[in-house]
Parts: C-alpha cells; sequence; structure tokens
C-alpha cells in the first residue's frame, strides 16, 4: 500500500512549524528594534495577523456552536503569556467529550487549510502552476511564476494568504485533548485490526487517507513556500535594522 500522503505531510507540516516560529521571531524583532516598545510591537505584531487570528477564533467559535458547546468570553486582544509566548486571541469553550474538543481544537486547521486552498489555488492561480509542473514542463512554471504579480488582487491574496496559513495550526491548549482521542483511535484499530478487519481496512481506507494527507501537504507545501519568501527578506531587514540602531533582539 501507497503512504505517500502521510510521508509529504509530515515532510511539509514539520518545515511549516519550525518557519512559522522562526518567522514571526523575526518580525517581532524588527518591530522592536524599530519601535523599542514592547507594547506597541505586540500591537503592530497583532495587526500584521489579524485576519487569521479572526478566522482562528471564529472557527473555534462556529465549530462550538454547531457541536453544541457552550462559548464564553471571546478576544482578539493579544496577551503576553507568563511562559514568554504571545497569546494573539481565544475563545473560552466549556470541556466537553474528547471527540468535540478535539474537533473544536482542529478547527482552525480545517478552516485555514479551506482558506488557504481558495486563495492560492483558486485567486493566485497556483493549481495552473502545479499542473504545468507536475506535467514535467519546468520552463511553463517559471514563467507563470514570474507573471503572478500581475494576477488581479495579487498583493491582497498574497498578504491574506500568508496571514492565515502562518495563524492556522493549533495552538497547545487547542490540542490537549487529541492524546487521549488518539489513544482510543489506536485502541478500537487494534481491536480492528485483531477481529481480522486489518486487510479490509487496507484496501478500502487507507487509499482515501492517504489522498486525504496528500491534500493537506499540498497546502502545507504552498504554506512552507509563503514562509520562505517572506523570510529571507524579513531576516534582510532585522540585520539592517539593527547596524542602524546599534540593538539586536535574539
Amino acid at each position: 500500500m501507497s503512504f505517500t500522503g502521510l510521508f509529504w505531510f509530515i515532510l511539509t507540516l514539520l518545515p511549516l512549524v519550525f518557519l512559522q516560529r522562526l518567522l514571526h521571531r523575526e518580525i517581532q524583532a524588527v518591530f522592536l528594534i524599530v519601535t523599542r516598545n514592547l507594547q506597541l510591537t505586540i500591537g503592530l505584531f497583532s495587526i500584521l495577523f489579524l485576519p487569521g487570528v479572526f478566522l482562528h477564533e471564529l472557527s473555534h467559535f462556529l465549530m462550538a456552536k454547531i457541536l453544541r458547546v457552550p462559548t464564553g468570553k471571546t478576544s482578539l486582544i493579544p496577551k503576553s503569556l507568563p511562559n514568554g509566548r504571545l497569546q494573539m486571541g481565544y475563545v473560552e469553550t466549556a470541556q466537553a467529550d474528547i471527540v468535540r474538543d478535539s474537533l473544536i481544537g482542529i478547527a482552525p486547521l480545517i478552516a485555514g487549510s479551506s482558506f488557504l486552498a481558495y486563495a492560492g489555488l483558486n485567486k493566485l492561480g497556483l493549481s495552473t502552476l502545479l499542473a504545468v509542473l507536475t506535467n514535467g514542463q519546468p520552463e511553463l512554471f517559471w514563467m507563470g511564476l514570474k507573471l503572478l504579480p500581475q494576477v488581479n488582487d495579487f498583493y491582497l491574496w498574497f498578504y491574506l494568504a500568508f496571514a492565515v496559513s502562518s495563524t492556522m495550526l493549533p495552538s497547545e491548549s487547542d490540542r490537549h485533548a487529541w492524546l487521549p482521542l488518539g489513544l482510543w483511535t489506536a485502541g478500537l484499530l487494534a481491536l480492528a485490526i485483531f477481529a481480522g478487519a486489518g486487510t479490509w481496512m487496507l484496501e478500502n481506507i487507507t487509499p482515501l487517507l492517504n489522498d486525504f494527507l496528500g491534500s493537506v501537504a499540498t497546502l502545507f507545501g504552498l504554506s512552507v513556500a509563503l514562509h520562505v519568501i517572506l523570510l529571507l527578506p524579513t531576516m534582510l531587514l532585522h540585520r539592517i535594522a539593527s547596524k542602524i540602531s546599534g540593538v539586536d533582539v535574539k
């Protein structure tokens, strides 16, 4: 059986997590060097990613409502946490069962991936570029890549795609129910295999799961590309600002 979807999923997820954190740190460093004010830096950073944070928290809220889980306070105001991290926003939800908690936690990834697919593959025309590259036509691919800035509202959709993809990964609190759900799922799979359903699952479920993970990996790969494109100039801007001001932030 083919597990290429899982392979590409892992291969794109790990760089995405690393690049997201690195780019966020570089952007915060530039803002802090330029403003010399921590609160202003937090404010500018939150404004930059506001579309993504809004979609992230809205997806939590809507999923909770769909699953009939009570919600409490909602905020898009950033707040520094004791561990040094920045909380961009939150939606308070009542504790439910592990299935509903897991679905509420993964809602930003579902919403973010859906938006990224719409913005990247449709509005930015990347579906055509991917088809050309898949067909083994690198010359046409590079030609189309150079013409991308001529797409209608290119910079708007590029910004929105970046802001959403950079905030769509579930936070640590969003993932609190994933471990027990994973253990229950693993246990049920083990029972199914022990009962003789292993071959049936490999033939019927594995291909569907493989295709799904492959599709998610494509979107993760697009997000990785967006982060790489912005990371290099941001790091350069960090060095220039540090050299001019004589101040650096690690």
